[in-house]
């Protein structure tokens, strides 16, 4: 079993996104998706999300239908004034937050409606799903700035 050392990280996978991009495209899609589950455990025994958040202080995630419902009924705010408050659409149609960090996001990097997040952030770093493969170009974004990613893909290529 490959140790995948997590110091100086960023560097490292600036410097294996044409390794991580070429495994992605001839990967065997069975075989990875076999491994995903496993590797997904394990990159989040060796992270700790709370120390890190980059993915709530930089990015948003979509904030679909039921998202919206959930979360404006759990702070007890109409809809709309949810909307207006704390999204804007994007260039692709879809509602996100307005600034970063994520507004909901507190100075311990803890996540004030973390049970009523958005499915986005529940599945979020998609290390565990067909994401992985379907949707590499989000992957290979997303090992730049989240450990857990870089983790993965450092597991597949060894």
């Amino acid at each position: 079993m490959v140790n995948i050392p997590l110091h100086n990280w960023q560097q490292k996978s600036k410097e294996h996104q044409k390794l991580y991009k070429s495994f992605l495209q001839r990967a065997d899609k069975n075989k990875v998706l076999k491994q995903l589950p496993a590797l997904h455990e394990e990159a989040f025994e060796k992270v700790d999300c709370l120390s890190c958040a980059a993915c709530c202080k930089n990015y948003s995630p979509r904030f679909k239908t039921p998202d919206i419902k959930r979360i404006s009924k759990y702070l007890k705010m109409k809809e709309s004034v949810f909307i207006d408050t704390y999204l804007s659409l994007d260039k692709d149609g879809d509602y996100v937050v307005k600034s970063s960090p994520c507004p909901f996001l507190g100075a311990d990097n803890y996540c004030s409606i973390y049970e009523q997040r958005p499915g986005d952030c529940h599945r979020f770093p998609y290390t565990d799903e067909d994401v992985l493969l379907k949707r590499q170009n989000i992957t290979l974004k997303n090992s730049e700035f989240c450990p857990i990613v870089y983790y993965v893909l450092e597991k597949l290529i060894h």
